[in-house]
């Protein structure tokens, strides 16, 4: 079964909406070989409409110009990009197709189609949040820089139920921004609390 990777820019405060305006002034080396390892891994892209208009829009010229990241340019625009839209869209990026019939089941059928590389997802928060609600999503990058912009989307909207998640990997950056890598949980912890209640217990006696 193939793997979905998920890589997001994310603001202290949750905030994952117009990195543009926040995120550049941290982004280093460090920063390019993580989106690369994760979303230049990919020969499948799953893509939000909102998304894929801007990569459609920034990443053919920057293959064309051949500067330093044509590289990159060039692996996006040869994998397979699929949107998901209830629209119908003409494309003018190479290998770009529309998502038919319903996120889950269609996600679902994509996974168990042959190949070895990995179906990335950049940005496309609706998305992200659907198949990490339902499990079909296998690791969530979160890029979470030291910042709180204090406005915008948030990537997790509020509900009557939580998500537990679980950490797979953590990288500091010289910047200060932490690479995490999530998987959903099984189940919420609960040895963590039954730990915490001597010491709570403790202090309660102190009182």
């Amino acid at each position: 079964m193939r793997k979905i990777t998920a890589g997001l820019f994310i603001a202290l405060d949750g905030v994952v909406e117009n990195p543009q305006d926040w995120h550049f002034p941290y982004f280093n080396d460090e920063m390019a070989t993580a989106v690369d390892r994760q979303l230049g891994a990919a020969d499948t892209l799953l893509l939000g409409r909102k998304t894929y208009d801007g990569f459609a829009a920034a990443w053919p010229e920057r293959e064309l110009a051949g500067d330093v990241d044509a590289e990159m340019a060039k692996r996006l625009g040869d994998a397979r990009k699929i949107v998901v839209s209830h629209q119908d869209l003409t494309f003018t990026w190479r290998n770009s197709e529309v998502l038919k019939g319903d996120l889950v089941e269609a996600v679902a059928a994509l996974k168990n189609e042959p190949g070895e590389a990995p179906i990335g997802i950049s940005g496309s928060v609706s998305v992200v949040r659907q198949l990490l609600e339902v499990g079909l999503l296998d690791e969530l990058h979160l890029l979470v820089h030291p910042i709180a912009v204090r406005k915008g989307l948030r990537l997790f909207e509020e509900t009557d139920s939580a998500l537990p998640l679980q950490l797979l990997s953590s990288d500091t950056f010289k910047t200060g921004v932490v690479h995490l890598v999530y998987a959903k949980a099984a189940a919420e912890g609960t040895e963590g609390y039954e730990y915490a209640k001597q010491f709570l217990g403790h202090e309660d006696s102190q009182a």
